[in-house]
């Protein structure tokens, strides 16, 4: 299907970005590498009249690590992301999390900002966001303010974002020590079935901070704090990563669909989780 008509903006700026959203509300969507918003306008599932393409922004794009925070552009791709290997010395989960989006073609225009800002519960970024504690700056018409990743996500595809905000940049504090990103899916391409988000790091004997947040696994990307509590303190023994895995998958609220049934899927979870965490210690 062919989608409806209508006008193409292509603004250099985000304050004239802003401006074009906030003239024309409700009409106006504001599209980064399109995988999302596309086949939704073929189909007809959207209604605007209004399209912002923020191609042209200089300013959305771009990897800086200043000190021990690391800030990458909402219009950066999964692409630009495998291949610095500034991100990678400060950041190596990030390489690994998006080597597993979709593939090649996808990476190549799919943004770090489409796939945060869009809500989808099967997005890979949510998740590890959440997981480096990551903060977005959202900018629109009352200026720029920041909202953590743990806050952003209401619902599927809700979000914290107001219709006339722009996400214009993630930001993080840098880590480098022990990570893991793994995911099972059906298919190369596919969303995930079950994927977690694991980041370790050792002091002496044993487990001075952790994090952990699972993608596809509810209706929002779930950080679960129980599941860090099991391990912070511990020797991160067996007895500790059981305690862990059982917490996360408690925290999971997957909903059945072709990907299968929810005890499936709370198995897959069980598997991803674990192998995540162990992982993670391994590289701590």
């Amino acid at each position: 299907m062919i989608p409806a008509a209508l006008e193409y903006h292509r603004p250099s700026s985000v304050t004239d970005a802003v401006k074009i959203i906030e003239e024309h509300g409700d009409e106006a969507r504001v599209i980064a590498g399109g995988h999302s918003l596309i086949p939704l306008m073929k189909l007809r599932m959207t209604d605007l009249s209004h399209l912002v393409d923020m191609q042209d922004i200089a300013d959305l794009k771009g990897i800086n690590v200043d000190g021990n925070v690391a800030t990458i552009g909402a219009m950066t791709t999964q692409h630009e992301l495998i291949e610095s290997d500034t991100l990678f010395r400060v950041a190596p989960i990030m390489r690994e999390a998006a080597l597993q989006i979709a593939d090649p073609q996808v990476r190549d225009a799919g943004t770090v900002g489409g796939n945060v800002a869009n809500g989808d519960p099967g997005n890979d970024m949510p998740g590890l966001m959440q997981a480096l504690n990551a903060a977005f700056t959202l900018v629109g018409p009352d200026g720029a303010r920041e909202v953590s990743a743990r806050d952003f996500y209401e619902a599927a595809y809700f979000t914290a974002r107001e219709e006339d905000e722009i996400l214009t940049k993630v930001s993080f504090a840098v880590h480098g020590k022990g990570y893991a990103y793994e995911k099972q899916k059906r298919k190369i391409g596919d969303y995930a079935t079950a994927a977690a988000a694991v980041l370790i790091e050792k002091s002496s004997l044993s487990c001075s901070s952790a994090s952990i947040a699972l993608t596809n696994l509810a209706d929002t990307p779930i950080y679960c704090e129980d599941a860090v509590d099991a391990l912070v303190g511990s020797s991160l023994d067996e007895a500790a990563i059981d305690a862990a895995v059982k917490a996360a998958v408690g925290a999971s609220d997957p909903a059945e669909d072709n990907r299968g049934p929810i005890a499936f899927k709370k198995h897959c979870a069980a598997v991803i989780i674990r192998r995540a965490i162990e992982r993670a210690i391994s590289r701590a």
